[in-house]
């Protein structure tokens, strides 16, 4: 069965996340229901992975098999994109070989987490409103000692079924970009709520509340409740999927 893939971004604000969910609307709901409208047979999607309810995805990959070759998948991109809501995007289908899958064949992905030093009321959906100071040379301190572990057990979810808790983590950077404070995670792969988690635990060297010692402790008691509560989730973008094409 010849395998397509698809490049697409969304705003996650009226979804609850980006796998379907009983009961509730998703991203790959609305992708799977406007792609077998329009090619005529069920189509099932699959995710370069999971986003939870609230976040956003400027570029997300996922793929999907059909019986026969799309004939124009420039035509297809158009006609589906005005079925989608005005929240879903696709920029490109394309087709790959058969075996490329779009999550396990990912070899990194990189997340950004916005926060507003100053009140903006045109980003209250993308940007994490935050009052008070910040020590961010002692939060890029903080962050830099995440590259000396692998095991995120203490910025997990608890009780999620996967294998490992072992991620490999690239990046750790805070920036400045156009008035907001922005923090870049790059990693071959993310554990549920973990950028949200590292996050907040961040924040709280930052506030001066947690020492170095105290950030390292978190990570190695390997126990989510010793780390510091998790950030909103409407400020959370997964910004780039990378592959080996």
């Amino acid at each position: 069965m010849p395998r397509y893939f698809i490049h697409l971004a969304y705003n996650g604000t009226n979804y609850h996340g980006y796998q379907i969910q009983p009961q509730s609307n998703s991203i790959q709901e609305e992708l799977e229901k406007c792609l077998s409208f329009k090619i005529g047979q069920k189509i099932a999607i699959t995710g370069c992975g999971r986003t939870d309810t609230g976040v956003h995805a400027r570029n997300y990959y996922a793929h999907f098999d059909v019986a026969e070759p799309i004939a124009d998948v420039a035509y297809l991109t158009e006609q589906v994109n005005l079925f989608l809501p005005g929240d879903i995007v696709i920029y490109k289908i394309w087709q790959v070989d058969d075996n490329l899958h779009a999550r396990f064949d990912a070899v990194s992905r990189t997340y950004h987490y916005y926060i507003s030093r100053t009140k903006n009321p045109f980003h209250t959906q993308d940007s994490y409103y935050l009052y008070g100071d910040l020590d961010v040379a002692m939060m890029q301190q903080a962050a830099d000692l995440l590259f000396e572990y692998e095991d995120f057990t203490s910025f997990s979810k608890l009780h999620t079924q996967v294998k490992t808790n072992n991620c490999k983590i690239m990046e750790a950077r805070w920036f400045e970009q156009d008035g907001q404070l922005v923090f870049r995670i790059k990693a071959d792969r993310f554990l549920r709520n973990m950028v949200r988690a590292i996050v907040g635990t961040l924040l709280e060297v930052g506030r001066g509340k947690m020492s170095l010692e105290d950030f390292r402790r978190v990570v190695e008691l390997k126990d989510r409740c010793s780390a510091g509560l998790s950030v909103p989730a409407h400020a959370l973008f997964l910004e780039e999927v990378e592959y080996v094409w």
